[in-house]
Parts: structure tokens; C-alpha cells; sequence
């Protein structure tokens, strides 16, 4: 519930407190029902307000969006108005259509613990759902009557640890002798897999080898839903007992009137729900199994390469050549920009790369073959970018190229100065900034006469491998841009 919301409805704290304990129990009820609950509190004599909502999970929402905080007048929602206005239970066909479709709904008052009436509760299935249920045993529909009732009477205890239903779930529904009265289509073929052929109606739970007429024993004593997670015959279940409660209802509006008690509700037995979570549970572990394997061949591609770079540097020490040591060493750090992409892939589950910390191991990387002669600070600016592994291996090359540039080409006559690479996340679109306050450009300076091999491997990544743009702007030094889409 939504504090403006409830304001604006003219809600008392008590009523807010009250109404919050209706909504925590409104989504299981929800989902078993295979209709949309909406809570509606009145504003005034021709307008209500819809203060909360719960959506099924085991069907189409008749409303897929929020619509907290939309008001009604009684021209739109005829019967919320006559519930208001008569205090009692009412119910239209075809009254409104939802995206073309015609519901039913059914209105119900809300009573508070002090006996007034702080609003109503909609329940709002579709035409052809309707009809469903209509043709469903009679013990069902029975027993779905009692939920939701105990809905409007508070006595679903328990009911906000149950994760909820979908529509592959089975129900059973059983009386109090823990007899099994009612099995859902859904519910037998489960079962069967289990081994029970024939007809579940009628029977005993004890005749079942499964830990049923544990669970529903259970929940009869305490008086409380629960859930519990078993395997049973190599299949893991997921199953839910709701505790059902009745009493005879159908005159308490007279009896609200008169001031008489209203009767106490006894136990009429159990609603067991049951979901196969078989399926699910092998998808997950071949998804853990695959992803081990993909985290262990990044780590080996990893160490390859930083073989391969050690390879390199021995034979960077037997070369004479300087332009041959430069040479190697340039590949070295290319080699080394991709290993750190993998490292990252090997020790995380998912296939997104912060680009900032990347940046920050380049950094490092490039602090430590740097000329001691020099000093030259490197930074790093900017928030955390997550790229996936291609626009990320990418960037780590351009930034180690973009960074050995301004290296060696922004201080071939000074010491001393400052490199920062600057990261930005626009959104849509991600900029990559290495900023020195070296020498700036030559005079004769154009990117379409690049002789730098790190400069032309930046424009090619840019220009095909991220789809985006490459410049370099003298600014009291030089500041190369990357800007990509994401």
C-alpha cells in the first residue's frame, strides 16, 4: 500500500494497519483463485479509490499494470458502489471489459476488528475462467468459497511464507478425516508419475507412501499454512497445505446489523498444493555444471596467454634492438590486456565486465613496465560501466593502447606529468577518456594519416568491432575520446 495513496484515501493508521493484513494474504488467494484482487476504499459519495492489488501468478492478469491510486465512479464500477452502499456481498456478469474480454466480479465488505466497514474487495476473473470453475467439482468450488472467505475473516495464518502458485500446480483438496475429496487434472497426472494409477478420490492420505499425511497433520495442529521442499521417488515437490476454515456465513450481514456474535469457524480439512520442481532443479545444475566449465577454460585461456607473455618477455631480454625490445613489449601489454578480461570471466558467474576495474589492472600494468626515469602519475575517474565480454575485451585493448600512446609519445621531453583515464555511462552510450598534459599533437597531426600500429588497432576496434567514435583533441596535451553505444 502506498502512503500518498492511503492519504488521499483518507485512511486511519488503524484502517492502513488493518487493510496492510488483507493485502500480505491477497496473493496466494490470487493465484488460486485465477483472478485479480483489488481493495477499494471509498473517497467520497462518487469516487473510490483501488489502495491495493494482487495480481495471480497462475494466469493472464485481467490488470498486468499497477493501478494503485486509480479512482472509480459508480458510472465505471456500479457494484463496487452498491457494496459500499448496502454493506453486503454483490456480484455482476459482463460488466466490465478488460482489453476486449468480459469479466465477472464479485464484491465483498471489508469489516474491520471493530466492526465497521473500511472498504471492499473485488475479485475479478475472466468470462471464460469463470466458466471453469463453474464446471469444476462442487468440493472445490467449496473449498475455494472458504479461502477466500478466510481472506475476508483474517484467519489465513501463516499464509505470507508461501511462495505462490503457478498454473502447472496441482491442488488436492482434503476433509478434515484426512480423506482426499477433490484431485485436480494437474494433480493426477503429477501423482502418477509417482506411481498412483488410479483414483485418488476417497482415499486415505495414510494410503499414500509420500509425506503428505505428515504435512497436512501438521498444519491441521497448529492451525497454519506451511511449505516444504521433499523428494520423493527421485523428484523433488514443492507443497503447500493451506488449513481450510468454514462457518456459516450467509446471514452475517444481518448479524453485523443486529450486533449478535458471529459463529466460530471450524476446521473442514486442508487444501494441499503441489508443484514438480524436478525440471527446474536438473536446468539449474547443468546451468552451475556449464558455467564451472566456462569459468575454468577462461581461467586456462588466462594463464596461456600469460605464458605466452612471459615467452615473449625472454625473448625480449636475448633482442639487441631497442625497436625490437619496444616492439615485444607493445605485445606484451596487448597480450596481458586480454588476459585480465578472462581473469575476471574466470572468477564471476556472469558474462558482464566492469570496465573499471579492467581499466584500473591495465593501469597497474602499465605503471610497472613504465621507465623508473619517469614519473608520471596515472589515475583513473569515473563510475563502474558493466559491458559484456566483447565490448569489454575491446575496451581493455584501446585503453592499454590509448595509455602506452600518451606514455610514450605525450614525454619524450619532460619527466613529470599526469594521465588519467576517465570513464562515463550516458545510458545508452559509454565514453572512454585518456587525458595527458604532455606535449600535445604535432602541428601536422590528422587521423587519417596514422603511422602509430596502437593508434590504427584503437580506430579499427572503434570503428568495427564497437561501433563508434574515435578523436583526439589537443587540450593543453592530448585527450583521446571513445564514445560506443552499448
Amino acid at each position: 500500500m502506498d502512503e500518498a495513496v492511503n492519504r488521499r484515501a483518507g485512511l486511519t493508521e488503524s484502517d492502513v494497519a488493518f487493510l496492510r493484513r488483507v493485502e500480505k494474504d491477497m496473493g496466494i488467494v490470487a493465484d488460486i483463485s485465477r483472478a485479480d484482487m483489488l481493495i477499494y476504499c471509498p473517497v467520497d459519495a462518487t469516487h473510490a479509490m483501488v489502495v491495493a492489488q494482487a495480481r495471480p501468478h497462475s494466469i493472464l492478469p485481467i490488470h498486468p499494470d499497477p493501478i494503485i491510486g486509480r479512482t472509480a465512479t459508480p458510472s465505471e464500477e456500479p457494484y463496487i458502489f452498491k457494496a459500499l452502499r448496502w454493506k453486503r456481498r454483490t456480484r455482476g456478469d459482463l460488466t466490465l471489459i478488460a482489453d476486449g474480454a468480459p469479466i465477472v466480479q464479485e464484491v465483498y465488505p471489508l469489516w474491520n476488528d471493530q466492526g465497521a466497514m473500511v472498504g471492499v474487495l473485488s475479485i475479478e476473473t475472466n468470462l471464460l475462467e469463470h466458466e471453469r470453475h463453474r464446471r469444476r467439482s462442487k468440493v472445490f468450488q467449496r473449498a475455494l468459497r472458504w479461502l477466500q472467505e478466510m481472506l475476508l475473516r483474517r484467519e489465513l495464518t501463516g499464509v505470507e511464507g508461501l511462495s505462490p502458485f503457478g498454473e502447472h500446480d496441482g491442488i488436492l483438496v482434503v476433509d478434515a478425516q484426512k480423506k482426499i475429496r477433490y484431485v485436480s487434472g494437474i494433480a493426477t497426472n503429477l501423482y502418477r508419475k509417482l506411481g498412483y494409477m488410479d483414483s485418488l478420490i476417497g482415499r486415505p492420505l495414510s494410503d499414500l507412501e509420500t509425506v503428505d499425511e505428515e504435512l497436512v497433520s501438521t498444519a491441521m495442529r497448529e492451525g497454519h499454512c506451511l511449505e516444504r521442499e521433499v523428494e520423493e521417488r527421485g523428484r523433488i515437490w514443492i507443497k503447500k497445505v493451506i488449513p481450510l476454515l468454514c462457518r456459516d456465513d450467509r446471514l452475517n450481514w444481518l448479524r453485523k446489523l443486529a450486533s449478535l456474535p458471529s459463529p466460530r469457524s471450524r476446521l473442514a480439512g486442508v487444501m494441499l498444493t503441489v508443484h514438480d520442481e524436478t525440471e527446474a532443479r536438473r536446468k539449474e545444475q547443468e546451468l552451475k555444471v556449464k558455467s564451472a566449465m566456462i569459468q575454468e577454460l577462461h581461467h586456462r585461456v588466462k594463464n596461456n596467454l600469460q605464458t605466452i607473455a612471459s615467452l615473449l618477455r625472454l625473448q625480449r631480454r636475448r633482442v639487441k634492438s631497442e625497436e625490437a625490445q619496444r616492439a615485444l613489449q607493445e605485445s606484451i601489454n596487448r597480450i596481458l590486456s586480454v588476459a585480465v578480461v578472462h581473469e575476471f570471466l574466470s572468477h564471476q558467474e556472469a558474462r558482464v565486465i566492469n570496465i573499471r576495474d579492467v581499466s584500473q589492472r591495465i593501469i597497474e600494468q602499465t605503471r610497472a613496465v613504465m621507465d623508473p626515469r619517469k614519473r608520471i602519475r596515472l589515475s583513473l575517474k569515473g563510475p563502474s560501466v558493466y559491458l559484456p565480454t566483447r565490448q569489454a575485451t575491446a575496451c581493455a585493448l584501446i585503453v592499454n593502447e590509448l595509455l602506452q600512446n600518451a606514455v610514450e609519445h605525450g614525454y619524450e621531453r619532460r619527466s613529470t606529468g599526469v594521465i588519467s583515464v576517465e570513464l562515463e555511462d550516458e545510458g545508452d552510450k559509454v565514453l572512454i577518456a585518456v587525458k595527458d598534459d604532455g606535449q600535445g599533437l604535432p602541428r601536422d597531426f590528422s587521423l587519417n594519416r596514422i603511422e602509430s600500429l596502437g593508434l590504427q588497432i584503437v580506430q579499427t576496434l572503434v570503428r568495427d568491432d564497437l561501433r563508434g567514435d574515435f578523436e583526439l583533441r589537443d587540450e593543453g596535451g592530448v585527450k583521446a575520446v571513445v564514445s560506443f553505444p552499448k
